[in-house]
């Protein structure tokens, strides 16, 4: 384990982070990286994922498609060995029940849902080898959403498929308890790209009355950082967690405590 000194190091580990081009993704290779890992953008976007690459000295761009079987077989076929995996990758859509069509909310568990279990049991050997070059075991850290612990009007879907990686995480963190890690972080509302393009379908001529009430459901009462959800994934994936398993971390402003 790494001394307090110099806590939270992630040298000679490889990760991958799926969405890993722009938002929480982009920020959690950074963090990764920085930390001393060799890192792998895996996003749909190869552009941006070869764009941030080239501004770090340990990443490379992946092409990956979660929702497609081939994409992630192609993937891995590229891998020889893995030590972390952030499964980040997601969609967001806004209506009740009522209005949420049967194909928006196949889409939500498609891209949300079914894609963390196909991209986690594809690359599963792997990470349950880590140990092998390591003393310390694999780890998995699912990007899960204070949208999975508590119910929030208008989002039906959103909730049902992150309260399903909630679910996930926790069944993983059971059944593999002494060969692999498994945890989750659940951020609230986080200024990203993804937020942005919600407002703008969404809210498009109430922008910036929106995005107050999104500040104002945070007791601190303003958006949380991309940076500060990826500290947190990071310490999720390195020794100093090595306790921690099944765990869901909040970073949420006091969303969930009030």
């Amino acid at each position: 384990m790494q001394t307090h000194a110099d806590p939270f190091r992630l040298d000679h580990r490889i990760a991958l982070v799926t969405g890993g081009a722009s938002g929480i993704g982009e920020a959690t290779v950074k963090e990764l990286a920085r930390a001393g890992a060799e890192v792998w953008i895996a996003d749909i976007n190869i552009s941006a994922a070869d764009a941030l690459a080239a501004t770090l000295p340990s990443a490379r761009a992946l092409h990956l498609d979660v929702t497609n079987p081939a994409s992630i077989a192609a993937a891995l076929a590229q891998l020889e060995f893995l030590d972390i995996l952030v499964n980040n990758a997601g969609i967001g859509h806004v209506g009740s029940i009522e209005t949420t069509e049967p194909e928006d909310f196949d889409r939500l568990m498609n891209v949300n849902v079914r894609s963390v279990y196909l991209v986690t049991r594809a690359f599963l050997p792997l990470l349950l080898a880590a140990h092998e070059r390591h003393e310390a075991l694999g780890a998995i850290v699912n990007v899960a959403s204070v949208s999975g612990l508590v119910g929030i009007k208008q989002r039906f879907a959103y909730c049902t498929s992150k309260g399903a990686i909630v679910a996930m995480t926790r069944q993983l963190a059971a059944e593999y308890s002494k060969t692999l890690r498994v945890n989750a972080v659940c951020p609230g509302t986080v200024q990203t790209p993804f937020v942005e393009a919600y407002l703008d379908k969404f809210h498009k001529q109430n922008k910036e009355e929106m995005r107050a009430e999104l500040r104002a459901r945070q007791p601190v009462g303003r958006l949380g950082k991309p940076e500060e959800v990826a500290a947190a994934i990071r310490y999720l994936a390195s020794d100093e967690a090595a306790f921690v398993t099944g765990s869901l971390l909040t970073i949420d402003g006091g969303w969930t405590a009030a």
